[in-house]
């Protein structure tokens, strides 16, 4: 009994501090507040489509995981906290490659015109080549190339920013240092950069930013080692401004904005209110009833959802999980998860008492007789959630299944650890 004795004092004292932890750490400056999602914190959600009908079906997935990564670094330039940029792919299984959308949630920016400002400033870098038709009318004459009007005159090379890896500013000594801007791509846009300038060697290569043309230089030899230069009409400050813009945002491909959806900060707390309403009548309600229905082994039950409670609360923060009403609605849910278990316990015990046998060994029968059944339910549940998590079209849903899918688990030690350790503690071996 000592031993059983000694480790729920532990597991108490334990408990106690990590509770302490969730407190302390909720103060406004902590890095570990709970991380709220669009719908409890207020702020702009937008939905971005991205036209992928360039990029080869095997590469749409890459490109997608770049083009996520381009957005969130270019949003953390401008100091937004914490956004949140997740792919969505078309299809019940993700496999319809004929939609591709960016879902972008900024915390905090309610002004929905300045959020698509940010994102819309991020420039696209294109390299394309005359087509001769374009050559050939150019050559004889009639026709000239318009640095406004170039629409139809070039063809895609598959040569973008998404391959750059880095952007310079630099120097022209040869026009009274003219500022020009310096580019290096990675392994495969060297290949390609390689390849397009040794097989079009006397060709027009055009550098497109944004879709317009800056510069149309023609191809005089095979440039390898990754390195161009783009030699537009560049300011020293424009040419600072394109230099930033390159290194953290270059897309590596169009996108066309086509939902926006802003969440008030008043909806915000108001939605967070409710939820700490709902989270608290549900623990009340549940306890209440244990305490009533099973006196002495209730109150256990509520002390271990209480522990129950700090440590999901506790993952929440180091995870970190982002919260959202769909995820509190989940971790509310597990909440009759882990009374599930004890109630399971409990009845198997009283089983065990009406048969005649004492405290302890009917405490110790109705956990081995209750361990299955917990077991088969909370896989079926653990099941239930990866595949949720898994499948999930929306980052509500995800979130949803997450929290479930922690609460499933931690019942499961609160259960089986936490108030198997605290009732044979209390209980004396007859």
């Amino acid at each position: 009994m000592a031993k059983y004795r000694f480790w729920a004092i532990i597991i108490v004292a334990i408990a106690v501090v990590l509770g302490f932890f969730v407190w302390n750490t909720q103060k406004a400056d902590s890095a570990r507040k709970f991380k709220l999602g669009l719908d409890l914190s207020g702020g702009t959600h937008l939905v971005y489509k991205a036209d992928t009908s360039q990029i080869q079906s095997g590469d749409i997935s890459s490109a997608m995981e770049s083009l996520r990564d381009t957005i969130e670094r270019r949003i953390n330039l401008f100091g937004v906290s914490e956004p949140i940029i997740q792919v969505e792919q078309g299809g019940v299984f993700g496999s319809d490659n004929t939609e591709q959308r960016l879902i972008v949630e900024l915390p905090g920016v309610t002004d929905v015109n300045e959020a698509i400002k940010r994102i819309g400033e991020t420039p696209i870098l294109e390299f394309k080549l005359l087509s001769k038709e374009s050559e050939a009318k150019i050559n004889a004459g009639d026709e000239t190339i318009d640095a406004t009007d170039s629409k139809g005159m070039f063809l895609e090379t598959g040569l973008t920013g998404r391959m750059l890896q880095k952007a310079s500013i630099q120097f022209d000594q040869n026009f009274a240092g003219k500022p020009i801007i310096g580019l290096k791509f990675n392994e495969e846009g060297s290949q390609l950069f390689a390849k397009i300038t040794r097989e079009n060697v006397g060709s027009v290569l055009g550098i497109f930013l944004d879709g317009n043309l800056v510069e149309a230089p023609y191809i005089r030899e095979e440039i390898s080692g990754g390195e161009a230069v783009i030699t537009g009409d560049f300011t020293a400050d424009g040419a600072k401004q394109v230099v930033r813009d390159l290194n953290y945002g270059a897309l590596p491909m169009p996108i066309s904005l086509i939902s926006t959806e802003t969440i008030g900060a008043t909806l915000g707390d108001k939605a967070v209110d409710d939820s700490v309403k709902a989270g608290l009548y549900a623990f009340a309600v549940v306890a209440l009833f244990l305490i009533i229905w099973y006196r002495f082994q209730g109150f256990v039950a509520v002390l271990a959802l209480a522990i129950y409670t700090i440590i999901n609360l506790v993952l929440f923060k180091l995870i970190p999980v982002t919260l959202t009403a769909a995820g509190i609605a989940g971790f509310i849910l597990s909440i009759g998860m882990a009374v599930d278990a004890n109630i399971l316990i409990f009845e198997r015990t009283k089983e065990e008492l009406k048969k005649g046998k004492n405290r302890y060994d009917a405490l110790k029968e109705g956990f081995h007789r209750a361990w299955s059944s917990i077991r088969d339910s909370n896989s079926s549940s653990i099941i239930t959630a990866v595949i949720l998590y898994y499948f999930a079209s929306t980052p509500v849903i995800k979130g949803f299944a997450l929290v479930f899918l922690i609460g499933v688990l931690v019942s499961m030690f609160s259960a089986i650890t936490a108030s198997r350790t605290i009732l044979f503690a209390l209980s004396k071996e007859e």
